[in-house]
Order: C-alpha cells, then structure tokens, then sequence
C-alpha cells in the first residue's frame, strides 16, 4: 500500500520500524512526499533522532527488524552519527538514512499513521527551516524545489530565515542568498535531464528567493 508518493516498499519500511525506540521522526522529502505536499517522490527516507548526539546500537536494531521482514539489507555508509542503509526487496529498493541530530527539533513532531502503525513526521515548518540549511551545505535541485513548494504552501520566509540559526550556528541569510546565486541551476536541471521549462521555472523562483533574502536581511533603516 503506498502513502502520498512514497513507494509501497518505502512505506512498508516505514511501518516495520515504527516500533523502534527511541522513537524517530521522518523528515525531508519523505516527509513530504508521503504526508504533506506530495508534489515529487523521493529516492530515500530520513530518519532522524532528535537531540541524540550518537545512534549507538540503533543500525544494528533497524538492520535486524527489516531482515525479519524480509528485506535484503545492505550497509553503505557508517558513522557515529549518521547510517544509511540500502533496502532490497524483490527489484525495488530505497536508501535508509539514520541520523543522531544534537540539535532539538524546533517544535513537536506530528503523529501519522502508516499501515494502522503510529510514526513521528516533522511538521512543514520545520522541515522548511532544514531545508534552507541544507541549501547551504549541497547543490541538489530537489531542495530548491521542496522551499518552492513549502513557500507556495504557506511558508514562513522571514520566520524560517530567523530560525535557521538555531539549527545551523553558522547560517547567514546573506551567505546563503550568495550561494543560491551561484548554483548552475541550467546545467544541473538539464544534465540531470529535466525539462528545459521546468529549469527556466526554477531559475525565476531562485532569482526572486534571493531578492526577497537580501531584502529581509538588511537592517531596517538601511
């Protein structure tokens, strides 16, 4: 059964270590694909530990509730804080990342249900706010896509910008209008083979993120 956009196996995965504790909490584009927006689909699923600093024993128990579950699971990538898993069933598969996130969420968490079982999804605020810091950190198109979308669907620009700090110390609303100026949007959108009017579309949305940046970060008597 699928849920939003999420692939039936990425929302099998979903439920299978919804009885995981410490309890975690979707984010990113799974999030968005499966309970909010649902305007893409998403290659992997987020899974993050809010305020934790390491996931100790944490891979080694999600490995072990999936493989009881009939996966194939595969190891790709570990640290102390950060895991991700590739999740085989059949000719399908999606990537599982596991994140230990020092920094607590800026508000609660909402509950959904995936196949009758309870998870934690961070709320759209929240998830906007990462997204801007993430921006700073990866040229990845899908980011500036899912700000489009959450702006269009009532985000929060000047209240986000504000609250990026909290989650990122080094974040600067000037640094990152600089950096969105410089992503080669033409080149990424058409390499990765999207379609020219969606790449000129993307380009106009960031030409005018960045002016409405630059207007929000200077002082109010400059």
């Amino acid at each position: 059964m699928s849920v939003g956009r999420l692939s039936p196996l990425q929302a099998r995965v979903l439920h299978v270590l919804a009885s995981l504790r410490p309890r975690w909490t979707l984010t990113g584009g799974g999030a968005l694909a499966g309970m909010y927006t649902k305007h893409r689909e998403t290659r992997d699923l987020d899974l993050f530990w809010h305020a934790a600093k390491e996931l100790g024993s944490l891979p080694r128990e999600v490995a072990s509730l999936l493989r009881s579950d009939g996966f194939v699971v595969e190891s790709v990538q570990s640290a102390p804080a950060f895991h991700r898993f590739r999740v085989l069933k059949g000719d399908e598969s999606v990537l599982v990342d596991l994140v230990a996130d020092p920094v607590p969420a800026l508000e609660e968490p909402q509950e959904f249900l995936i196949e009758g079982a309870a998870i934690l999804v961070d709320t759209q605020r929240e998830i906007l706010v990462n997204k801007l810091c993430t921006l700073l950190e990866r040229s990845e198109l899908r980011d500036l896509q899912d700000v489009r979308t959450l702006l269009e669907t009532g985000g929060d620009l000047e209240h986000s910008l504000a609250q990026a700090p909290q989650k990122d110390a080094g974040f600067s609303p000037l640094t990152l209008a600089w950096v969105l100026r410089e992503l080669p949007i033409t080149s990424l959108g058409l390499g990765s083979g999207w379609p020219r009017e969606e790449v000129s579309s993307l380009e106009m949305f960031r030409d005018d993120l960045v002016q409405q940046i630059t207007r929000l970060a200077k002082p109010p008597d400059s």
